[in-house]
């Protein structure tokens, strides 16, 4: 239902969905740590009485067992969101990010982290495309065309200016418009860099590996990633196998997955140096940011890689300052959301450090995208040493999938964030209810029974 003629349109109500993908059965995903997940998302529509009809998607991402937990943050969330005028939101959604990061009940839960700072983020990144689909842009252009002063509004500066100041962001977004047409122009005709993981998953065999890994070259990947640390000797063959499929001018990353005590990172890494890994990712803890920084003096020059499962902005910052990565990997759907991202961006170009975002999962290569896009067209105005993942899974689930040309994401063209999945997507792999996961249960129950 729409709003009555000179009334301003209003969030009518947050929907939620528990979506849950099989992919644990071809051990799609599967790592040291991870070895059978199901890329999951906790999924949230805003909907409105707008007068067009619009509505605002968004999720975070989880890989199965607790996705209803996430999902019940969002659910927590509501109240701060309902009722609101759309025009306020689309106006500022920095406003309600600070309301919901700064309850003081929520807030206890954090702070700034874990469950509820992705819930946050899911919902502020529904926002964002609610407002995108409302000026009839992609969410990357949106973000390219707006004022400096409008993107620093944005942005929650506590715990930061001792790193960076609103002062010096808005100067690095003013120098970042330089040049913004010319390299919109490229954007569109080329693409963003990809590099692939599709063919790395530590579940695969050294066949499946090798056909994966000739494919993606032939596709025009200029990198790919292959997941370690589970048993050294299979990540020495398999690293083996990979190079020997790629040749030596295709770079190779190795990505750990978080596995390592620091020691054992440098130990590890130094055996597969050989090989001639481009960075290792996520070697050790995620917040152990002197940990990185001895990780990256001890396995130089293979560089160190992180950000996946950085939980906010602040360890971002001090992993800055401590010159412990070499490359900062943002997500779309981890950290507060669009506002939060903007922060870590300008706190990368800042310091100098490459962006290359983690994506893959459910939906999270459609979010990502628009980010470093605007990070190269109005923040940093460069893609040199920047990459997005990529993975081949579940994109066909979306209404705006990612397209990949020659090993280069397309520009998305379509107004919004990419986030909105398939009504029939949501209907069939809700769980535990949907057609999917009702019969899978049904299933074992008759396995069960015999």
């Amino acid at each position: 239902m729409s709003q009555a003629p000179g009334t301003p349109a209003r969030v009518t109500a947050v929907d939620t969905h528990d979506i849950r993908f099989p992919t644990s059965r071809e051990l799609d995903g599967s790592d040291a740590m991870n070895p059978d997940p199901d890329y999951s998302a906790a999924y949230v529509v805003l909907r409105t009485d707008d007068a067009d009809g619009h509505e605002g998607h968004g999720f975070t991402f989880t890989i199965g067992r607790g996705n209803e937990v996430q999902v019940a943050a969002i659910d927590a969330l509501r109240g701060h969101v309902v009722g609101r005028s759309v025009d306020e939101l689309c106006a500022d959604p920095g406003g309600l990010s600070r309301a919901l990061v700064g309850d003081s009940q929520l807030r206890w839960l954090g702070p700034e982290k874990g469950v509820m700072h992705m819930a946050i983020g899911a919902v502020v990144n529904a926002v964002w495309d609610l407002a995108a689909k409302r000026a009839g842009k992609p969410l990357w252009r949106l973000l390219a065309d707006a004022e400096p002063e409008w993107i620093v509004r944005q942005i929650d500066f506590r715990y930061l200016t001792d790193a960076l100041t609103p002062e010096e962001a808005l100067a690095l977004l003013r120098r970042g418009r330089q040049g913004a047409d010319e390299r919109t122009a490229r954007l569109l005709e080329r693409g963003y860099p990809a590099y692939t993981t599709s063919a790395g998953w530590l579940g695969y065999d050294d066949d499946k590996l090798s056909r994966l890994a000739a494919a993606a070259v032939a596709d025009g990947f200029r990198q790919i990633k292959l997941k370690v640390g589970a048993d050294l000797d299979d990540d020495v063959r398999r690293c083996r196998v990979a190079r020997s499929v790629i040749g030596p001018d295709v770079r190779m990353a190795i990505d750990a997955n978080q596995r390592w005590d620091v020691a054992e990172a440098i130990r590890w890494t130094r055996a597969l140096a050989e090989f001639d890994p481009y960075w290792i990712e996520e070697p050790t803890s995620p917040d152990d940011v002197l940990g990185h920084a001895a990780i990256r003096e001890g396995v130089t020059p293979v560089k160190v890689a992180t950000g996946e499962h950085v939980q906010n902005r602040v360890v971002f910052k001090q992993l800055l300052q401590a010159g412990a990565i070499d490359v900062l990997q943002i997500d779309a759907a981890r950290v507060g959301g669009v506002n939060e991202n903007l922060a870590i961006l300008l706190l990368a170009v800042k310091f100098g450090v490459p962006v290359c975002p983690h994506a893959g999962g459910v939906g999270l290569c459609e979010l990502v995208q628009h980010l470093s896009m605007f990070d190269y067209i109005a923040v940093s105005g460069t893609t040199e040493d920047r990459v997005i993942e990529y993975v081949d899974h579940l994109h066909d689930h979306f209404l705006d999938p990612v397209v990949i040309r020659e090993g280069h994401y397309a520009a998305p063209a379509a107004p919004g964030f990419s986030a909105a999945m398939r009504p029939e997507s949501l209907a069939r792999y809700s769980y535990p209810g949907g057609a999917f996961w009702a019969a899978d249960l049904q299933t074992q129950r008759k396995g069960h029974a015999a």
